[in-house]
């Protein structure tokens, strides 16, 4: 998170990567990627909204494209907003 705050859109791999088939969603790879746990966030506005916690996708990938539906899910309903 704090990598994030500080290099914002910037933040790259291996710390962020966008997530394929979603256009503006990226996974905040913590510690380098080195962690089984991806946060998915879109940048709205000025602010960076994490939408969802999920397994990385070559560990669970079931479990993964739930999460990436589930944060597309919520960041439509900010949008709506």
């Amino acid at each position: 998170m704090e990598k994030l705050e500080a290099f914002g859109p910037q933040l790259g791999f291996p710390h962020s990567s966008a997530v394929q088939g979603c256009q503006g969603l990226r996974e905040l790879r913590p510690r380098a990627g080195r962690s089984p746990w991806r946060a998915l966030y879109q940048r709205v506005g000025d602010a960076f909204v994490i939408a969802a916690i999920g397994p990385e996708a070559q560990v669970d990938r079931r479990r993964f494209d739930k999460a990436t539906r589930l944060a597309l899910q919520r960041l439509a309903e900010l949008e709506e907003d």
